[in-house]
C-alpha cells in the first residue's frame, strides 16, 4: 500500500511541474515560431491549427527525467542497484525524443517543410536505437522473456528476444506517432497505456518501473491541460516518436508485453490502417479502403467531430487497459 501511495504521489507531483513550467515553455516557443504545419489533404477543420506551438513532448520529458533521477539519486552513485534498471525507460525517453526532435525541426525550419525527416532515415535511426535497447533489456537488465495469460512461468525466447523486442520498439513508436492528430487523443491514450503497464509492474513487484510509469502519467495529465481540444500546444514527434517507444520497452521490462496488443488497441488500430491503406492503393491501383489514413481521420471524414473521435477512441482504449490488467492477473 505504501508503494502505490508513492507511486500515485509522484503522478501529482509530475502533474504540477508539467503544468507550471508548461507556461513559460508555451511563451518559448511562441516567441521562436515553433508552429505546426498543416497538410494539404488533411481535412478543412485542421487549418486553424496552422502555426499551433509543437515539439510539446518536451513538457513531459524534462519532469519525468528530473523526478527519475532524484527519485534514483542513491542508485546512480553507486548506493543501491535495485532501481538502475528504470534508467533504461528513461534514456529510452530521451533519446527517441531527440530524434524526434530533429523530425520536428526539419519539418519546420529544415528542407522539408510540412513532411520532416526522410522516412528511410527516420526508420533507421529508430532501428539501431532498437536493436541495441533489445540487447540491453536482453543481456545487462535481464528482462523476463515472455509471460502469457494462463500459462504459469516465463516463455523463453532465446536469441529471437533481440528482433522481436526491436519490432515492438519500432512499431510501437511509429504506433502512437501515427494516433498523435487529434487534440488530446495521443497523449490521452499514452497516459491510459501507462497506467496500465505501471500496475502491472507494481503487481510484479517491480516498483521502480511502477514509480516511472505513474510519474509519466501524471506528466501527460499536464501536457493536455494545454492540448485538449482546442489545443494551445502540440506534442510532435517528440513527444509521439519518445513516449512509443518507451511503452514498448515499459510493456517489454514487464514481460507482459503481448497484452500491449490489447492495452494498446488504439495505437495498433492506427497504424495498421496505413499499412492497409497502403497495401489496398497498391493493390487496387489507386483506389482506398479508408477515406483518409490514419483512422482517426476517417472518422473525421465520415463526420465525428473532433471531440466525438478522442473521446470514443479513449473509451475503447480505457475499456481495452482494463481487460489487459485483468488478463495480467490471470
Amino acid at each position: 500500500m505504501k508503494q502505490i501511495s508513492l507511486a500515485l504521489s509522484l503522478a501529482g507531483l509530475s502533474f504540477m511541474l508539467t503544468v507550471i513550467w508548461g507556461g513559460p515553455l508555451l511563451r518559448i516557443l511562441r516567441h521562436f515560431k515553433i508552429g505546426k504545419l498543416i497538410r494539404v489533404e488533411e481535412p478543412g477543420q485542421h487549418a486553424i491549427k496552422m502555426g499551433t506551438p509543437t515539439m510539446g513532448g518536451v513538457m513531459v520529458i524534462l519532469p519525468v527525467v528530473l523526478l527519475t533521477i532524484l527519485l534514483n539519486a542513491a542508485s546512480l552513485i553507486g548506493l543501491s542497484g535495485v532501481g538502475r534498471s528504470v534508467m533504461v525507460p528513461m534514456l529510452v525517453l530521451i533519446g527517441y525524443a531527440i530524434l524526434g526532435a530533429l523530425d520536428d525541426w526539419e519539418g519546420i525550419r529544415g528542407k522539408r517543410p510540412g513532411e520532416g525527416m526522410r522516412i528511410r532515415t527516420k526508420f533507421l535511426a529508430q532501428a539501431i536505437l532498437a536493436v541495441s535497447i533489445a540487447l540491453v533489456l536482453k543481456y545487462m537488465v535481464l528482462t523476463p522473456d515472455m509471460f502469457l495469460p494462463g500459462i504459469k512461468g516465463m516463455i523463453e525466447l532465446g536469441v529471437w528476444y533481440i528482433p522481436i523486442a526491436a519490432f515492438i520498439i519500432v512499431a510501437e513508436s511509429n504506433a502512437v506517432n501515427f494516433t498523435d492528430g487529434l487534440d488530446g487523443l495521443a497523449g490521452l491514450i499514452a497516459a491510459t497505456a501507462f497506467a496500465a503497464f505501471g500496475g502491472i509492474a507494481m503487481m510484479q513487484g517491480q516498483v521502480y518501473l511502477a514509480r516511472f510509469g505513474f510519474t509519466l502519467v501524471g506528466a501527460l495529465f499536464g501536457f493536455l491541460w494545454y492540448n485538449v481540444h482546442p489545443a494551445e500546444l502540440f506534442m510532435g514527434d517528440t513527444g509521439s516518436l519518445s513516449l512509443g517507444a518507451t511503452l514498448a520497452v515499459v510493456a517489454l521490462m514487464t514481460g507482459q508485453w503481448p497484452l500491449l496488443v490489447l492495452i494498446g488497441i488504439i495505437p495498433l488500430s492506427e497504424a495498421l490502417s496505413v499499412v492497409l491503406q497502403i497495401f489496398f492503393f497498391k493493390l487496387t491501383k489507386g483506389k482506398r479502403l479508408f477515406k483518409m489514413a490514419p483512422l482517426h481521420l476517417h472518422f473525421e471524414l465520415l463526420g465525428w467531430s473532433e471531440t466525438q473521435v478522442v473521446q470514443r477512441f479513449w473509451l475503447i482504449g480505457l475499456l481495452a487497459a482494463m481487460i489487459g490488467v485483468g488478463l495480467a492477473l490471470v
